[in-house]
């Protein structure tokens, strides 16, 4: 990314380094990316950090091709290729567990579902306790936001190894 002058006076933003001239190492320090995902038995939340590893960001919502329980290849292929397109080092999953940190039912499916999409992936697994992120089921948008949270509470609580 570099700044332009056009004729007028004016500042442009150059988003291609190339076009600016640049061709060297920045001087941003880049830290490892995650991946955050909201596991639900219809739908899954996916959300990505940044390159600085300070803030989480919606990708998109992914519609599970066979509901919970069960666990599709293809969610799991699907969330693999994402994790390598953004060149994540882990995967951060919500555990859904109970205000009283006992194990819910879907805290089960959804520890079944990460350890399947580590398998695949060969990429470490965080279980991270979604209590207090707040969801609302049959929104596809809030799915997002949930992952962005959970992602952003583990980058914040500094549990990147």
């Amino acid at each position: 990314m570099g700044f332009s002058w056009d004729g007028d006076g004016r500042l442009g933003l150059l988003l291609e380094p190339q076009l600016s001239g640049f061709h060297g190492e920045t001087d941003l320090d880049t830290k490892p990316r995650y991946l955050g995902l909201d596991v639900g038995n219809r739908r899954i939340g996916v959300a990505v950090s940044d390159e600085l590893g300070l803030t989480a960001q919606p990708v998109m919502t992914l519609v599970r091709r066979r509901a919970a329980p069960a666990i599709s290849r293809d969610d799991l292929r699907s969330l693999a290729r994402l994790a390598r397109r953004f060149g994540v080092v882990g995967v951060v999953v919500g555990n859904p567990v109970h205000l009283s940190g006992d194990a819910s039912p879907q805290a089960a499916k959804t520890q079944a579902f990460a350890a399947a999409l580590g398998e695949l992936s060969g990429l470490p697994i965080h279980l991270w306790d979604e209590r207090l992120t707040t969801r609302k089921e049959h929104r596809r948008v809030v799915d997002q936001v949930a992952a962005t949270l959970i992602l952003q509470e583990f980058l914040e609580a500094g549990n990147r190894k």
